[in-house]
């Protein structure tokens, strides 16, 4: 039996763990902290549970897919349902709930913008052909080379997919209030960059959003974790937590050893790379064998890192939903100290999830737990607890305004997560998020390549290669990688 390791339990490593066991391949993840997980592990503190990561559930049917894949269901593992509304947006002079039911979000647009009810028809009629191209065709692509893009059918409905006009301009073609071009917009945000730079095929995420809806798990995003993990032992995954890899030894451009700071030496036929593909080549590999140089790395434009803070308090709130988003500042300038400025935001944008609106199971009776996010750029310094506190004061000054409830004198849990502690717990390439901002020129081949160009057995999976960045591409992305090592090893 051909052993494999897998570097990371994030959501690809778990996804390729359980593909590649499939296949019969001997399966071991080595996973730097303690639990399943990665990026999106969880935090429990004094009667609190937070998903430290992912918090959205859109396309439902990826991970139906993905659990079918092994004769399973959602269902067998965790229940969904679907919010309504599925979140609101804070404006700086009112509020905007977005409805689960179609016509209720037509209407909705309708009342905003004179005639965009049937501009929203033909937007999303667009959409859900891109996302049935896309999700079930273009995002399974390993992104070799062009030729994978040479069916006939998907040529013959290129200039359909808008992959060269941006996301930014194709949605000014059917709306013009600049409310609802930002409600068409913030779903890209997911991919990490402006609707400016993001190919219009992405308006796909419109279609994920607005008739796939948004879902919770109940218990919580980890519950998602919690199922692959079992899928993956029933498989015949073996696990081994607090272990670090730090160096993977070469022998004529072959890996033939991963070797561990607690001492403990794998010896392997492949080996997948679900960590930080910048901290894999440029730290675990000689210089010899890495695909990359740091200049290449250090021209990628990088999606956003981010400010957290996960907050218990002692009161219960009823003027909030799950999700909320305050678009109450500069949209625009708080994208330029992002992508282009590199700067500590002046006035953010923030989100908010309060999962305890949903489920009374994440908190302890009487109290909500909150979770706060504020976009940063990557790579920023002076990241201070003294920084993390003021930038908290004043998005917590805006909720308390924004909602009219007061909470600063209820918070009994605080916990702060930002840019040191993404480089330090999973060495994230310039502390980011979310991996490579989806940019036409960092899509498809344009990615860092899932196999090495140097090492012939080394793959990689997860958001700094294809298809990118999220949660459903990250599933996607365990499943192409794990194809890819099938057919270099010919079974």
């Amino acid at each position: 039996m051909k052993k494999l390791v897998i570097i990371g339990s994030g959501f690809a490593g778990l996804s390729a763990a359980s593909f590649m066991a499939k296949t019969g391949w001997d399966v071991t993840i080595l996973e730097k902290l303690d639990g399943p997980g990665g990026r999106a592990r969880q935090l429990i503190a004094d009667g609190f549970t937070f998903d430290m990561g992912p918090s959205w559930y859109w396309m439902p049917d990826v991970f139906e897919r993905f659990f079918n894949c092994f004769g399973k269901k959602v269902s067998d593992f965790y229940q969904i349902e679907r919010l309504d509304p599925a979140y609101r947006v804070y404006w700086a002079d009112e509020e905007t709930d977005i409805p689960a039911n179609y016509t209720e979000i037509k209407n909705l647009f309708e009342s905003i913008e004179l005639g965009s009810g049937n501009e929203l028809d033909k937007f999303i009629k667009e959409a859900a052909y891109k996302y049935d191209v896309g999700i079930n065709y273009l995002i399974h692509m390993p992104g070799r080379s062009f030729s994978e893009f040479m069916d006939i059918d998907l040529l013959k409905g290129i200039f359909k997919l808008d992959v060269f006009t941006s996301m930014k301009k194709h949605v000014s073609k059917y709306f013009k209030h600049p409310r609802l071009q930002l409600l068409m917009e913030f779903p890209v945000l997911f991919l990490g960059a402006m609707a400016k730079d993001i190919p219009a095929l992405y308006s796909l995420m419109n279609h994920a959003d607005i008739k796939l809806g948004t879902w919770y798990p109940k218990g919580g995003m980890y519950k998602i974790v919690e199922a692959m993990y079992g899928l993956a032992k029933a498989q015949g995954v073996k696990f081994n937590f607090n272990t670090e890899v730090i160096s993977i030894e070469i022998e004529n451009t072959i890996a033939t050893k991963v070797h561990t700071r607690s001492g403990e030496t794998y010896e392997i036929q492949a080996v997948i790379g679900a960590a930080d593909y910048h901290h894999i080549e440029m730290n675990l590999l000689p210089v010899n064998c890495r695909s990359y140089s740091e200049q290449y790395w250090n021209k990628r434009v990088l999606a956003p890192g981010c400010l957290l803070y996960y907050i218990g308090i002692n009161k219960k709130l009823n003027t909030v939903l799950h999700h909320n988003l305050f678009f109450d500042v500069d949209f625009e300038r708080h994208g330029l100290e992002i992508y282009t400025e590199h700067v500590w935001p002046k006035d953010p944008l923030f989100y908010v999830c309060i999962s305890s609106i949903t489920d009374n199971s994440v908190a302890p009776e009487g109290c909500e737990n909150m979770f706060f996010l504020i976009p940063v750029a990557a790579g920023l310094s002076g990241d201070t607890e003294e920084l993390r506190n003021s930038y908290f004061e004043k998005i917590l000054d805006r909720f308390e305004k924004m909602t009219h409830q007061s909470i600063r004198g209820s918070i009994i849990y605080k916990k702060t997560y930002s840019v040191t502690d993404f480089i330090n717990d999973y060495h994230s390439f310039k502390g980011n998020a979310y991996g490579l901002a989806n940019t036409l020129m960092q899509t498809a081949i344009f990615k860092p390549k899932m196999r090495s160009k140097k090492v012939s057995n080394l793959f990689y999976t997860g958001q700094l290669t294809v298809p990118g960045p999220g949660v459903p591409p990250s599933l996607i992305s365990g499943e192409v990688v794990s194809k890819e090592v099938v057919k270099y090893f010919g079974n």
